[in-house]
């Protein structure tokens, strides 16, 4: 039997790096025995509705230009698959014998692989089926953190930088929300670009600590008296000890209609707009008169910044749409993961896990990356971040 076709989609929310995974995984399909090596536009969308495309004959500047290029160079797409998909996609599958089924994202797109494999596994087709990673929120579990997310823990570190200048030149109290859902990877490098105590962020709110409005208008008050200003990082996914976003609840509450709105695979809405920042900011202005308040909601622009792409993340990233392929002719499927070496100078390698183990599921950051005496972060979330960065530049100080 011949290897087949081999097809591959980009899903969920784009990266600075997901085409460098796109780029690893055509270089090493074209050179191996795939029948034809084809793209879907728009994931799981295009492939169900059969809009592919040649992979096997871009130019080497062409190439270049993919890897090189932010966000989803095949168009991505939010689908949850329903049994109905699925089985028309297998059979879609069998009849243009694609047997090499490949889909760089997050969680989500790990559990689309699952069902895609264990939908032809059903009906006696046999396929391959692999995750390659990606997610700026750094929640997959089994690798040591995924691909995207240094570029944006990049970004986020030097805006915090300038934000903090710009903090320091009119005192007032600037709160930043940043995407993270279940996990505060993202918001927790905010931290990486500080050169002193006094810079910001002065707080750090993560979904993994229970978030109580009343202790966070203390603990935002007594450093602005402290310091005349605080700059703080907030999870956009930050939650009561119920598990209910903020957000949420405060809209309950307040008949604001501020949230509600789900996707496919029926998460809510967090991210799109400046809700969370506005209310936390309309919060402390009403407990801290005469505070001059602002806010900024990161949003969509860190995820895709081309000025801030991380030289190691974008390595990795090629790195594991590379081992893709490689993995295919040894295994019948899997996810892709990054495994930490310790060692004097950082390095991963790459490997595979099963998709079961890495589907729906999210990784939150542990506890000892978490400050328990403070909202904050430790040394050893320093240590465990910076490397995926590439290194960020401490801020010169000019303020007299």
């Amino acid at each position: 039997m011949s290897a087949g076709k081999a097809v591959i989609g980009q899903s969920g929310g784009p990266t600075a790096v997901i085409n460098k995974s796109l780029v690893g995984f055509i270089k090493e399909a074209i050179n191996s025995d795939f029948d034809e090596v084809l793209g879907a536009k728009h994931g799981l969308a295009g492939m169900l509705s059969q809009d592919f495309v040649d992979l096997s004959n871009l130019s080497e500047s062409q190439l270049y230009g993919i890897g090189k290029t932010p966000a989803a160079a095949l168009g991505s797409v939010r689908k949850k698959p329903t049994d109905h998909d699925i089985e028309k996609l297998v059979s879609i599958f069998e009849k243009q014998n694609i047997r090499n089924f490949f889909y760089i994202g997050g969680n989500d797109s790990a559990e689309t692989a699952n069902l895609v494999a264990e939908g032809a596994k059903s009906i006696g087709y046999e396929m391959k089926a692999f995750h390659i990673p990606k997610t700026i929120d750094n929640d997959l579990l089994e690798t040591d953190h995924c691909p995207g997310y240094g570029s944006a823990a990049r970004f986020v570190a030097h805006a915090f930088q300038g934000d903090d200048a710009d903090n320091r030149s009119l005192n007032g109290i600037k709160i930043n929300v940043l995407m993270g859902r279940h996990a505060g990877w993202l918001t927790a490098a905010s931290t990486l670009g500080k050169s002193s105590e006094e810079d910001g962020p002065h707080l750090v709110y993560v979904p993994e600590k229970t978030f109580n409005i009343e202790n966070f208008l203390k603990e935002v008050k007594e450093v602005y008296d402290a310091l005349g200003r605080c700059v703080v990082a907030v999870s956009e996914g930050v939650h009561n000890e119920k598990g209910e976003y903020f957000l949420q609840t405060y809209a309950d509450q307040s008949g604001s209609g501020l949230a509600g709105k789900t996707d496919s695979h029926g998460n809510i809405q967090l991210s799109g707009s400046g809700a969370l920042g506005d209310t936390l900011t309309n919060i402390v202005s009403e407990y801290i008169d005469g505070a001059r308040v602002r806010a900024d909601t990161f949003g969509y622009l860190q995820r895709s910044f081309i000025a801030d792409v991380s030289s190691v993340d974008a390595e990795e990233a090629e790195r594991v749409g590379q081992h893709a392929v490689v993995a295919s002719r040894e295994s019948q499927s899997g996810s892709v993961i990054l495994k930490r070496q310790f060692s004097e100078k950082y390095y991963c390698e790459v490997g595979t896990t099963e998709l079961r183990k890495v589907a729906k599921h999210t990784k939150e950051m542990p506890s000892e990356f978490i400050d328990s005496t403070k909202p904050y972060v430790t040394n050893e979330f320093f240590e465990y971040a910076m490397p995926l960065t590439g290194g960020i530049e401490p801020k010169t100080q000019i303020f007299v």
